[in-house]
């Protein structure tokens, strides 16, 4: 029986309501999972295990048991890959791409999707990243073809040690029929989700050695070009914050970014759970469970869905991320700093969620003549350009309406209440926005401070959508 898109896209709300009560106790009993554990042995028992718990209803009493003999996840899967091209890699890089693959009746993207992710980034970039084809079909005879159009295509990616296909043989994989049909699911969607969790862990747990950090791909996805130094950029924005996940696209299972030392956890979580419900919904329990609570989600999108028939029966899906840019290499550094505000804050918007790529906003209360929203910069900068947005589409009133942005020198006060002295004014706020580019050629000293500053009073309430930062070089200490 053929299920479109469409109708599971309408079920999704509905299964989530029915999964409340069993994702209540399922989170209760992972609380007891040790999940920090950095140091540990190769878990052998996984096989084992997996196949036990796919002729099992979730129980509390017996996962509270299994989760102290797996407490410690940081060791990989004993399972054995074989190499369908390329070889292990001389050196770590900076980033693993991952990519698993199947059969699919209609359309194939695949090779598609590698000539991407090479085209779109540079010769510097191509030094630092690795990309791992899973091809994660049991038809043998598959493979073979796809390995040889790989081979054929991407043979210098290949020997450049760039490129490695790898494959898990059926006998490694747990029991894939006969699972329980959680939210109603036909039996053939439950093997199919099933056996997708259970390709990803054994591709998770092949890269967690291969690089600082990770990044899940489709086979069916199209990049943005030098999307590697937007990533470097984001995370280089994020030091000295806590995250589990940095997603660099709104759809499936597409542009998630991990440190790679999660990888290993993440890999048992999903052999643990494989069958109960598809990975999206999995990834969004791992990430609370390491104490990552809301979505850290970065616009523009890095990576977008090509792929018109899903792999799943070949199913029409015609899912496009909106927020996707071909050309989003100017992506802003915004360095770290400390924000700080004299305005009357509504409930949780405060100052930082003005300061960074996520889709959030600062929001105050109806400013004053001299409020103002500070800035403060770790180290001393050079900027090349500003931009800032206030109001948002539904509140497009919630803007400065009269205001200015200043940059400071000299600074002065404790280290929790520092602040310039003195400030150079470099323009005044037009329709709410403020732009300003070759700030480095318009201000001599090196940056310590930037504010908005409120000129005259209004009764509107101020969103500050976004602050935007980009430097040039690093200037001398």
């Amino acid at each position: 029986m053929r299920h479109s898109l469409k109708y599971f896209d309408k079920m999704r709300c509905l299964r989530k309501r029915s999964a409340v009560s069993f994702l209540g106790v399922l989170v209760i009993c992972l609380l007891f999972m040790n999940l920090y554990i950095e140091d540990g042995y190769v878990l052998e028992g996984d096989k084992q295990l997996i196949r036990e718990t796919a002729t099992h209803q979730l129980n509390p009493e017996r996962y509270v048991h299994n989760f102290k003999d797996l407490s410690n996840f940081s060791g990989s899967i004993n399972i054995s890959y074989r190499y369908l091209a390329g070889t292990p890699l001389p050196r770590k890089r900076y980033l693993t791409i991952g990519l698993s693959s199947v059969k699919r009746k209609k359309g194939n993207y695949l090779l598609e999707t590698i000539k991407s992710i090479f085209e779109q980034s540079s010769y510097e970039e191509l030094k630092e990243i690795a990309v791992v084809v899973q091809l994660a079909d049991f038809d043998s005879a598959w493979c073979e073809g796809m390995v040889q159009d790989i081979s054929q295509k991407f043979a210098h990616h290949i020997i450049a040690g760039r490129l490695m296909v790898i494959h898990v043989p059926e006998e490694y994989y747990p029991v894939l029929d006969g699972l329980k049909r959680n939210y109603n699911d036909p039996e053939d969607r439950v093997k199919f989700r099933s056996k997708q969790n259970v390709d990803y862990a054994f591709l998770l747990n092949f890269c967690a050695n291969l690089s600082d950090y990770y990044v899940m791909l489709e086979d069916d996805v199209r990049c943005s070009k030098n999307f590697l130094t937007a990533v470097k950029k984001v995370i280089t924005s994020r030091e000295g914050s806590y995250w589990v996940t940095l997603e660099f696209s709104k759809l499936g299972y597409i542009g998630k970014l991990y440190h790679s030392h999660d990888l290993p956890r993440l890999a048992h979580f999903l052999l643990m759970f494989y069958q109960e419900m598809p990975c999206d919904w999995l990834l969004i329990h791992f990430r609370g469970l390491l104490a990552q609570k809301e979505v850290i989600r970065f616009k523009p999108s890095l990576f977008q869905h090509m792929g018109y028939y899903s792999s799943y029966k070949g199913a029409e899906n015609k899912l496009k991320d909106d927020d996707f840019e071909e050309e989003s290499f100017d992506i802003p550094d915004n360095p770290p700093a400390n924000l700080h505000t004299n305005m009357n804050v509504f409930e949780n918007y405060e100052a930082s969620k003005a300061y960074s790529s996520i889709d959030e906003y600062f929001w105050g209360k109806a400013p004053s003549t001299g409020d103002f929203y500070g800035i403060v910069f770790e180290k001393p900068i050079k900027i090349s350009k500003i931009k800032v947005v206030t109001g948002t589409e539904d509140r497009q009133n919630d803007i400065l309406h009269h205001g200015a942005l200043e940059v400071g020198e000299k600074i002065a006060g404790s280290k929790k209440g520092r602040q310039c002295t003195t400030y150079l004014r470099l323009g005044e706020f037009k329709n709410g926005n403020f732009e300003i580019t070759d700030v480095e050629h318009k201000v001599l000293f090196d940056i310590n401070c930037m504010r908005i500053l409120v000129t005259k009073s209004q009764k509107e309430w101020l969103i500050i959508r976004s602050i935007s930062v980009w430097t040039s070089q690093t200037p001398n200490q």
